[in-house]
């Protein structure tokens, strides 16, 4: 049902400025939204080895526990976006935060292991309808004049959720208890859904963008070949070579095949086949899944690394990953500065490979490690390395296509960087040879951690060399049009790269609730 009229606001959408205390309010609740998923994806890490042994939990119950989240959220977030479009961004985004709210506060109340996976499942749900839907808020109701500036308050707002999210996650974990890390979600829905049902107002597509479908089936389909694979991986440590390892796996290349055709048929697919056609979108793509995928391994290893091989609380160990997201706060404005100056084939190539030393020096840290000479130079500089590749990799993206094409890559391109952090959560353990039972072990773990960090760097150095054979160093440049620049230039998720919808034409046509 449609709000009262005395709850609407009484601005036009398109022409709200954001020095105006109605502009003020409809940035401070998509921060809130987005601020959510993205604190979440930060401090869940942290609570793992809390929540293993509240729950008598293995290691394959830790990784549904990321890779559920992950799973629903990178299958249906392209499917988010264009609900917006159709039935209200304002309806679907409260939406996505109520269903976000009650899916953590279903975490948190979980009374075993398999209830916590489901909910997590659904948590990535509401995920994927917020997400998309807080930086599509801020497109369609600010003034043109002030889009680029509210862009990069959001941008930059919410890359502080994701730095201080370890932080706060550790904290909690270590005082009130792990299920603190989700109930924190819902006082935030509380603020976040009355200012938006009084302060934002309603904004969808007109005409023939409103008349398309919307490919469910390519998204049911997604998620089940992505579930199937990732079952597999999750349950050979445990299981081997058997039939219930197999057929899932099978089960799930299959699906991704029928994906595949499905995609190529429709006329309105989620992930059209023809924008794989154009090269430097592909080539990217490429490198995002490498440089995600290792940094997916990377940050699901290291929380539990330093809690249970190194004997760091759930707080020293959040605060420890401080200095990455800090570095990405400061210095990625500035890296896309320097990517537009010198072409981003460097910076692609050179980041890599310093986030490939990042992970290798972090072999050093075990028993009794020293931050300051173990664990910090290593997390500086993988920092460093992800202040390098990040900014110029969504501008790549965002270049590689035509402007009003630039929203669905970079939905594509963020996509793909979770499917690809959530297939190295499941496949890292195993390619290291890490047991059900080997977090439980500090011996154990740290001897497969030190084998899975070259295997990182190793996905990372692949990374490297497509960037440096593929990306042409002059794809940032104008050519007869002006390319699609980056708008949000601060960042600090590293479980993808940013949403950015590049600069925009004029304003959409909005209509009223």
């Amino acid at each position: 049902m449609d709000e009262p009229a005395r709850s609407e606001p009484r601005s036009t959408p398109g022409q709200i400025r954001l020095t105006s205390p109605q502009g003020r309010w409809v940035l401070t609740t998509t921060v809130l939204g987005s601020g959510m998923a993205m604190l979440d994806s930060t401090v869940v890490n942290v609570a793992l080895p809390r929540i293993g042994a509240d729950l008598n939990a293995d290691l394959a119950v830790l990784q549904w526990t990321v890779t559920a989240y992950m799973l629903t959220l990178s299958a249906l977030i392209l499917l988010g976006g264009s609900l917006g479009d159709r039935y209200g961004r304002r309806r679907i985004f409260v939406i996505g935060v109520v269903w976000f709210a009650a899916a953590s506060l279903l975490c948190g109340l979980a009374p075993n292991a398999g209830v916590l996976v489901g909910a997590r499942a659904l948590q990535g749900v509401g995920g994927a309808l917020l997400t998309p839907g807080s930086l599509a808020l801020i497109q369609a109701v600010f003034h043109p004049d002030d889009r680029a500036r509210a862009v990069g308050a959001w941008s930059g707002l919410g890359g502080v959720a994701a730095a201080v999210g370890p932080f706060v996650g550790g904290w909690l974990v270590d005082g009130a208890g792990w299920r603190w890390v989700f109930f924190l979600n819902v006082p935030l829905a509380a603020v976040c859904v009355p200012i938006a049902l009084r302060h934002v107002p309603e904004t969808r597509e007109r005409g023939a963008a409103r008349a398309h479908g919307f490919d469910v089936l390519g998204a049911v389909l997604g998620a089940l070949a992505l579930a199937g694979v990732a079952y597999a991986l999750i349950e050979a440590p445990g299981r081997g070579v058997a039939p219930g390892v197999l057929v899932p796996a099978l089960a799930g290349l299959l699906l991704g095949a029928v994906f595949i055709g499905v995609e190529r048929r429709r006329p309105d697919p989620m992930l059209p086949p023809q924008i794989f056609a154009i090269r430097q979108f592909t080539a990217v793509n490429a490198v995002t899944v490498c440089v995600y995928a290792a940094f997916g391994g990377f940050f699901f290893l290291s929380v539990l690394q330093l809690q249970v091989v190194a004997g760091y609380s759930a707080l020293q160990a959040g605060t420890a990953l401080l200095p990455t997201t800090v570095l990405m706060l400061l210095l990625s404005a500035r890296s896309g500065e320097l990517g537009q100056r010198i072409g981003p084939r460097i910076p692609l190539t050179v980041g890599p490979v310093l986030c490939a030393v990042g992970m290798l020096l972090m072999t050093r840290v075990g028993p009794g490690a020293s931050y300051v000479t173990d664990v910090l130079p290593a997390l500086v500089v993988l920092g460093v390395g992800m202040v390098t590749l990040v900014a110029p990799l969504t501008a790549t993206v965002l270049a590689s296509v035509d402007v009003d094409r630039a929203g669905l890559a970079s939905g594509i391109n963020n996509a793909a960087a979770r499917a690809a952090g959530l297939v190295a959560v499941a496949a890292l353990p195993l390619l290291a040879g890490m047991g059900p039972e080997a977090y439980r072990s500090a011996p154990a773990f740290a001897a497969a951690f030190r084998r899975a960090m070259p295997l990182c760097a190793l996905v990372l150095l692949i990374g490297a060399l497509i960037a440096w054979l593929t990306v042409r160093r002059d794809v940032l440049q104008p050519a007869t049009e002006e390319p699609c620049q980056a708008e949000c230039t601060y960042h600090c998720g590293v479980a993808a790269p940013p949403l950015d919808p590049g600069e925009q034409g004029p304003p959409e046509h909005t209509t009223p609730p």
